[in-house]
C-alpha cells in the first residue's frame, strides 16, 4: 500500500541524482561504493566519541560517509558491519555508536530541509500561499513545486495544472513533489500558518532544496514514481559489500 510519503512523487527528485556530478566523490563505508559528497551523508565522532550525523560536512575531525538506505543501516548495525567500518574509518578511535543511530539521521536530515526551506523563504526563493502559487505557476515563474505530505488531491491539482500551463507542459501529467512532512512540520518551521504548498522562484533554489530532499527519500527507502505508479530512476542506491573511507 503506498502512503503519502512516496505517492506520485515527480520525477524532478531523480534530476538531484545527478546535480552532484561535478561535486568531490566519497566512498561508503558499508557498500564500497563510490557517490558525490553531497548525496551521502557524513558521520562525525563527538570529543567523548559518540557517532553523530553530520549533514552538512562542517564538524572537524575525520568523517566516515554512508549512501545506504536506513534499513540496510539497521541491518549493519544489527549485524555488527557498521561498528567494524567505522573502527576503520577512524583508524581505531574509542567510540560509541548510539541505538538511535538511524533515527538521529533522518531527523537531522529533516533538519536540514527545513532550515533550507526557511533560509529560501528569507532569500525571498519561497512562494507560499496557493493564490500567489497559481500565479506564479501560470507565469512560469515557478522552478519547483512542493505540496505538504497531507495536502488535498483537489488542492495539489489545481497548482500542478497551472505549473504545467506556465511551463508549457499541458498534456504531460507533470506535477509537484508531496514531501514527506505534513503542514503541521512545515507551519512550525517556517513560523507561518497553514503550510500546505510551497514553491521556488529559482532554479538554483529549486536544485538546492531537489538535492536535500532525494538525499532524505533516498535514506528512507522511498522512490519517486511516475503518474501510473511506476518506479522511476532515484537517487542512486549503494549495494551492499566491503569497503571503506573517510575525511
Amino acid at each position: 500500500m503506498r502512503t503519502p510519503n512516496n505517492e506520485r512523487l515527480t520525477s524532478d527528485i531523480a534530476d538531484a541524482a545527478g546535480a552532484g556530478k561535478s561535486a568531490p566523490e566519497r566512498r561508503c563505508i558499508l557498500s564500497g561504493e563510490h557517490g558525490a559528497r553531497d548525496a551521502l551523508i557524513r558521520l562525525a565522532i563527538s570529543p567523548d566519541g559518540l557517532v553523530l550525523p553530520d549533514p552538512l560536512a562542517k564538524a572537524p575531525g575525520r568523517g566516515a560517509w554512508i549512501g545506504v538506505t536506513r534499513a540496510v543501516l539497521e541491518e549493519a548495525m544489527a549485524k555488527g558491519r557498521l561498528r567494524g567500518a567505522l573502527a576503520r574509518a577512524f583508524k581505531g578511535a574509542p567510540l560509541t555508536v548510539p541505538e538511535d543511530l538511524p533515527q538521529k539521521v533522518d531527523d537531522a536530515l529533516v533538519r536540514v530541509l527545513l532550515d533550507r526551506l526557511g533560509l529560501e523563504m528569507r532569500a525571498g526563493a519561497l512562494i507560499l500561499g496557493s493564490d500567489r502559487i497559481a500565479e506564479h505557476a501560470r507565469s512560469g515563474r515557478v522552478a519547483l513545486l512542493l505540496h505538504a505530505a497531507d495536502a488535498s488531491e483537489d488542492g495539489t491539482r489545481k497548482l500542478d495544472q497551472a505549473w504545467r500551463v506556465g511551463r508549457e507542459a499541458e498534456g504531460t501529467g507533470e506535477r509537484g513533489i508531496r514531501l514527506p512532512l505534513d503542514r503541521a512540520a512545515l507551519s512550525v518551521a517556517l513560523g507561518r500558518d497553514n503550510v500546505v504548498h510551497l514553491a521556488l522562484a529559482g532554479d538554483a533554489a529549486a536544485e538546492r532544496i531537489r538535492a536535500i530532499l532525494a538525499r532524505l527519500l533516498h535514506f528512507r527507502g522511498l522512490a519517486a514514481a511516475d503518474d501510473d505508479g511506476e518506479p522511476v530512476t532515484g537517487p542512486p542506491r549503494f549495494p551492499v559489500s566491503a569497503g571503506n573511507e573517510a575525511d
